[in-house]
């Protein structure tokens, strides 16, 4: 009887250090906090929160206590007293020595909060600058979207990078100015939650251009306060702000309003006359169930004139400034119309699902002329690149975990589709914004994508392994209106992208990874029904090796090598209105970054970035990747919430590089550097920004170009570039209520 007893005692033990128990941890607003850290000071087991602020956890019972750390939170400790755990965290100044880093892919996801909460980005531009390594160029008065730069890519303006906002993508397939264009100016910055990013071809999740990486911007689900502000600089610069909380601080729903309208004519001498409106009202609600589901509209509207890229000759000789023009009837306008519905579904504590709906309404017309009079000595090369799209898609996808005492799986089985539908895709030489003299293409497009992924996560112990596959289907119609005899063009194509990634933690504050990966990026459609199907879905294999490391509480320093092949090129011809093939790549770098807290308020940042990147079938001294970046580091000193006081100063530096294969032609580099800072008293913020403090002389972009002037005989081919902004001084004024 006494051994019964004893067997019985210990059956009963092992039951309730078996049992687990769920919870649902949130801000003071309702809003659930994402990758909480949660221990049980008893059994010492762990959890994370999910995007729904849910964590299970095991070997926990009734009366033990919970442990609850998050970035930007107070710490808490929690007694168990029943089966439903809600705990709310309150707000507190970011602390580093509190960051987790968690086994998961997307682990330097981290990186990216702590520069939004130490470094807020007041332009659409400063957005994008979050991601470590990304660079940025805009060379058409404001308007346009910007040239991107990362791991040794000039990828125009999103060809080689996939882009998104609440799940809807911002790429733009076979767009009228270059493939996958990616205009993010609808956002408005203040709405900005978080920012999700990741560097390779490593995500199941990610298809279409993530062959460079991905970013992934989530929108606020709701408002802590409403706030108005006024903005106000040099070169007659004006921008207004509102953000209006609607339903005030309920815990069940919230609804909020927010407005930004610019204007600027920018530092170049003929006037830019930039001026943008930004609308976006959003709706979120928690359901009874615990589901999270949320609906926005947003309308974006801009219009600008551009000085467009001027030649170097013209400068050195006195003709013009830096900052003057050669055809100043440049520029263009555009506007978006969205509408973004989600839903995030928990079934039971293991499993949820996410699903999201969009629709896009948008309409682009663009007036360049890259050449001057080289083609047409008479009348000018202006060209106008014109379209009207509409796109319709939905994501969803269902996460399934599952436990055992040896190994944890998490299933993640996604499926949608994007479809747009393009009409009067146009290409036109014209003549003062005015004359059409010839149109060099005209057509509808439509093109659709559908796809299905499976990713896991299995974990034993210390070690993640991450087996996944992707699998796309793709079909591209083109009807040539230009074309004597009506006809639809069709091609079709399907790609399987597997992908497999190791990570190593060997406890909270080291961590190893191997990432592997193939992923793609699509051709213009007119191209590939030329092509007859040929160069579709060129192939793009990476790898990465690296560590995140916390050698002191306060210090997390990351760094990765990696490898990039890339099977077929893309550069895009503006005035011919074609996607050129150029060759298979290779790229290979080093990525390092700090993040170092010196104390509550002060915080320094810095990531450096160095590419090999060479075309693999050329040869050799004839295999530069023109623009190409082989060296780009940023970083800065920050300070927030010290007796009313937040700003700092920020540099960045690009390294000189080819503009041409044999670099022949160099663009010049630039180091920049930033400068700002704010002070709240009561309900009212001051602050006072300047961009590039030492005045220097630069270069935002620049490319080998060739052109001709009207009164040259001969055509020369040098850098073309749109000047840097100089110091640049902004005032700001904010109410908050």
């Amino acid at each position: 009887m006494r051994y019964f007893l004893a067997i019985l005692l210990s059956i009963t033990g092992l039951v309730s250090h078996s049992q687990v128990q769920k919870g649902t941890i949130v801000d003071e607003f309702g809003n659930p906090i994402e990758n909480a850290y949660v221990v049980n000071t008893n059994s010492e087991s762990h959890a994370h929160t999910n995007e729904l602020g849910m964590f299970s956890i095991d070997k926990t019972v009734l009366a033990d206590v919970l442990k609850i750390s998050a970035l930007g939170y107070k710490k808490q400790n929690y007694t168990i007293t029943n089966s439903e755990i809600r705990i709310v965290l309150g707000d507190d100044i970011f602390r580093l020595n509190e960051i987790v880093i968690q086994q998961k892919l997307s682990a330097m996801n981290v990186i990216s909060k702590i520069d939004l909460q130490t470094t807020p980005v007041n332009s659409s531009q400063e957005i994008l600058r979050k991601v470590p390594g990304l660079f940025i160029g805009q060379h058409a008065g404001g308007g346009k979207a910007e040239q991107i730069f990362l791991r040794g890519f000039d990828i125009d303006h999103g060809t080689d990078i996939a882009i998104s906002v609440d799940g809807m993508p911002v790429n733009m397939v076979s767009h009228a100015h270059g493939q996958g264009y990616a205009d993010l100016h609808f956002v408005i910055p203040e709405t900005v939650e978080k920012i999700d990013f990741g560097k390779g071809t490593y995500y199941a999740d990610k298809g279409d251009f993530a062959t460079a990486g991905y970013v992934a911007f989530q929108t606020k689900e709701k408002l802590d306060k409403s706030s108005i502000s006024v903005e106000a600089g040099q070169f007659n610069t004006l921008r207004t702000v509102g953000l209006f909380n609607l339903l005030g601080k309920q815990k069940k729903q919230s609804a909020y309003l927010a407005t930004e309208y610019i204007l600027t004519d920018g530092p170049f001498d003929s006037p830019q006359n930039f001026n943008r409106v930004n609308l976006l009202g959003k709706y979120s609600a928690i359901l009874d169930d615990n589901s999270k589901f949320s609906i926005s509209a947003s309308r974006f509207s801009s219009k600008w004139d551009a000085s467009g890229q001027i030649p170097q000759r013209l400068v050195d000789n006195g003709t013009i400034s830096r900052f003057g023009s050669v055809d100043e009837t440049e520029g263009g306008t555009t506007a978006r119309t969205n509408i973004i519905a989600t839903l995030s579904k928990p079934i039971d504590e293991n499993t949820f699902l996410k699903a999201n709906a969009f629709y896009s309404k948008y309409e682009f017309e663009l007036y360049s002329n890259f050449t001057f009079f080289l083609d047409d000595p008479i009348n000018g090369d202006q060209i106008r690149q014109k379209e009207n799209r509409n796109i319709y898609g939905m994501n969803a996808e269902l996460n399934k975990k599952l436990k055992s005492s040896d190994w944890d799986v998490l299933f993640q089985l996604g499926v949608g589709f994007r479809a747009d539908a393009t009409t009067d895709t146009e290409l036109s030489h014209t003549l003062n914004r005015s004359t059409t003299l010839e149109r060099i293409k005209l057509g509808d497009i439509d093109e659709a994508n559908g796809f299905t992924y499976l990713n896991s996560e299995i974990k034993f112990g210390k070690l993640l392994i991450n087996p996944a596959v992707r699998l796309d289907y793709f079909k591209f119609n083109y009807q040539d209106k230009l074309a004597a005899i009506y006809k639809t063009q069709l091609e079709t194509e399907v790609k399987i992208s597997p992908k497999l990634n190791f990570i190593y933690s060997q406890n909270n504050d080291l961590q190893f990874f191997v990432k592997s990966g193939i992923g793609f990026h699509s051709n213009d459609t007119r191209v590939v029904v030329q092509n007859n199907g040929k160069e579709i879905l060129p192939t793009a294999i990476g790898t990465d090796i690296g560590t995140i490391w916390k050698p002191f509480p306060k210090l997390i320093v990351n760094s990765a090598l990696w490898y990039l092949y890339l099977e077929q090129e893309f550069v895009y011809v503006g005035d011919a209105g074609i996607i050129e093939p150029s060759g298979k790549s290779k790229r290979m770098g080093v990525d390092l970054g700090l993040r170092y807290q010196l104390n509550d308020y002060l915080y320094f940042d810095a990531d450096a970035n160095y590419t090999y990147a060479r075309s693999i079938d050329e040869p050799k001294g004839q295999d530069y990747i023109p623009l190409a970046p082989d060296f780009t580091s940023t970083g800065g000193l920050s300070f927030q919430k010290w007796n009313g006081f937040s700003g700092g100063v920020r540099y960045r530096y690009l390294k000189s590089r080819p503009a041409n294969e044999d670099n022949s032609i160099v663009a010049k580099g630039y180091a920049i550097a930033d400068f700002n800072i704010n002070y709240t008293y009561s309900k009212v913020t001051f602050g006072v920004s300047i961009e590039n403090i030492l005045n220097s002389k630069w270069n935002e972009t620049q490319f080998a170009t060739e052109s001709r002037l009207q009164n040259e005989p001969n055509s020369v081919e040098e850098i073309h570039f749109t000047p840097g902004t100089p110091f640049y001084m902004k005032g700001k004024i904010t109410y908050a209520f």
